[in-house]
């Protein structure tokens, strides 16, 4: 089959918040499948945070993406070739695709999709940011009704996931969002009690003061996705033997906006006399609860009972720029590119 396969390589390393100039479009022709291999016209391109540090050339718990290779991430698309068994010509699948109009996978890297579902929603609600949530707040979040949660980026796929799993739970959910609009959709579209716009208070201090007049019993629950100023705002709030799931720090990714005075000894002491669990986690270590994920979730997102918004961006060339607004709060929900 020939052809053109468009991709978008990493032009060199961020200094700080990437820019345009660090990612390149590139083509060149399309791969020829193997033996075991399938060969697919990428349709949708997940666009999320972790792939700022892919950038970097640092030791962390994934390679780096080479000078001149394809930038990383999961996409969906169409099979044109099969060389396996189990897929055919027409099949939707997901799978690692990288920034990229096609991609040549093993067919043991590749996951076919339900076609009852949207496939976007193999990449978000249904894929890696929904997992994540799910994972991370049953496993190290623990919750109990009538506890307090506070969820940092809650309009996110991550954090708007966590916020409506814990409020069917019985918890108060309150939201820390970057903006009113995104507040609004916090408690009209995720089902939050409360969102407080952390744009609207320049210290940590006022913040703190908003989250404590919506959370009068402190905060059990702190999911952390951002660092920064929501986090040392929270921190004097935790109840004792509260819990931590530490899914993200967006704020501080690129070293950017970490306070000029150390925050890190006071924090270090509410986490010893408090006695709060405090869980770092990465959610390529649990693809094995997957299967059970998709059972629980996978029917109430087709019923509606799980709301998800996605902000897509139409074309490959446009993944640069919508990924360097996301990384600063510039999306509404999945960051997605539609090829």
């Amino acid at each position: 089959m020939s052809g053109t396969l468009t991709h978008i390589t990493l032009a060199r390393r961020p200094a700080g918040a990437p820019v345009p100039e660090d990612f390149k479009l590139v083509s060149e022709p399309l791969p020829i499948p193997d033996t075991g291999d399938v060969l697919l016209e990428v349709t949708h391109l997940s666009l999320d945070p972790y792939m700022r540090g892919r950038m970097d050339d640092v030791k962390s718990y994934a390679p780096s993406v080479d000078i001149g290779g394809t930038m990383t991430g999961q996409g969906v698309g169409r099979v044109l070739e099969s060389k396996t068994d189990g897929f055919n010509p027409g099949d939707m699948v997901t799978g690692m695709t990288g920034w990229a109009s096609h991609a040549c996978l093993p067919g043991s890297e590749l996951r076919k999709l339900d076609p009852t579902l949207p496939p976007t929603t193999a990449l978000g609600v249904l894929g890696m940011p929904g997992l994540t949530g799910w994972v991370g707040l049953h496993r190290f979040g623990k919750p109990k009704a009538g506890e307090t949660l506070v969820v940092g980026a809650a309009t996110g796929p991550v954090g708007s996931m966590v916020g409506q799993i814990a409020k069917g739970m019985g918890l108060r959910t309150i939201a820390i969002a970057g903006g009113p609009e995104k507040c609004r959709l916090a408690t009209d579209t995720f089902g939050f009690d409360a969102a407080i716009d952390h744009r609207a208070h320049d210290t940590a201090k006022s913040l703190r003061t908003a989250i404590a007049e919506a959370a009068p019993d402190g905060v059990d629950i702190y999911w952390e996705n951002v660092g920064g100023k929501p986090l040392e705002a929270v921190m004097p709030l935790m109840n004792v033997h509260g819990r931590i799931p530490v899914c993200g720090m967006i704020a501080w990714y690129g070293g950017a906006n970490i306070a000029e005075d150390n925050q890190l000894p006071a924090m270090w002491r509410s986490i010893l006399v408090k006695r709060l669990r405090v869980s770092g986690f990465i959610i390529f270590d649990h693809w094995d609860e997957y299967p059970a994920f998709l059972s629980d979730m996978g029917p109430k997102v087709a019923k509606g009972d799980i709301a998800y918004l996605e902000d897509v961006a139409d074309g490959l060339e446009a993944a640069p720029a919508a990924f360097i607004a996301m990384l600063n709060g510039g999306n509404t929900g999945k960051q997605i590119v539609k090829l």
